[in-house]
């Protein structure tokens, strides 16, 4: 049941964390309260992932996780909080690990897929990003709802929607050491290296990076 130890290091999703910047591809604007809100979840999600040991993640996931619910109840319309509600989700199934972190998982996807619905492209196409993360990371049948086939195909569209982007470029590689193709995730680690700053998301962007630097370190040893 290992599945890279089963979630671990799905802020990813995200996961992804998250997207290449925190802006909206809605037509109609944000309200001041859900972008003060997503600034809050994704400085929040930052301190948590890179900055907190790492046996007190998952409580302070769970938490986070309360107050990501509450805006995407205040705006269930948006696929901005929808998306960081099922980051915070996987990553707090990340900290926790094992099979008892699979019902949270499902949570996760439940909130990207709905985030798809409402609009694929908003964050960048995290919603894509983060879903396809949770696709290879997750266990398969019969334990889990993990399937390559469909991680390749979100993790393959979010990169069409954020070609420069730090975080697809990353998990894609990702997932490429993962299925074994290791020389062909060198050529998007380095392009993921190359992605633009995120304003407001520097302790992010510094994390991504070190993750970046392991990776390569792990196919060049």
């Amino acid at each position: 049941m290992n599945r890279r130890l089963f979630l671990q290091a799905t802020a990813a999703a995200a996961l992804i964390s998250g997207c290449a910047r925190w802006g909206l591809s809605s037509a109609v604007a944000a309200p001041a309260d859900l972008d003060r809100g997503i600034a809050g979840l994704q400085s929040a999600w930052a301190e948590i992932q890179y900055e907190t040991p790492q046996d007190k993640r998952a409580a302070a996931f769970e938490e986070l996780s309360a107050k990501a619910h509450d805006l995407t109840t205040k705006y269930p319309t948006r696929a901005e909080p929808h998306i960081w509600e099922g980051i915070i989700l996987s990553s707090w199934a990340g900290a926790k690990g094992g099979l008892g972190a699979l019902s949270i998982a499902k949570r996760a996807k439940k909130e990207y897929e709905t985030a798809i619905d409402i609009d694929s492209n908003a964050l960048d196409g995290s919603a894509l990003n983060s879903l396809g993360v949770l696709y290879y990371k997750v266990p398969g049948w019969p334990v889990g709802f993990g399937d390559n086939h469909q991680a390749e195909y979100y993790l393959k569209q979010a990169l069409a929607i954020n070609p420069a982007g730090i975080d697809p470029n990353y998990f894609y590689a990702d997932y490429l050491v993962y299925r074994n193709h290791k020389q062909e995730a060198v050529p998007y680690l380095e392009k993921a290296l190359q992605a633009p700053a995120r304003p407001g998301r520097e302790t992010a962007d510094k994390g991504r990076r070190m993750d970046i630097e392991r990776l390569l370190a792990e196919i060049r040893n």
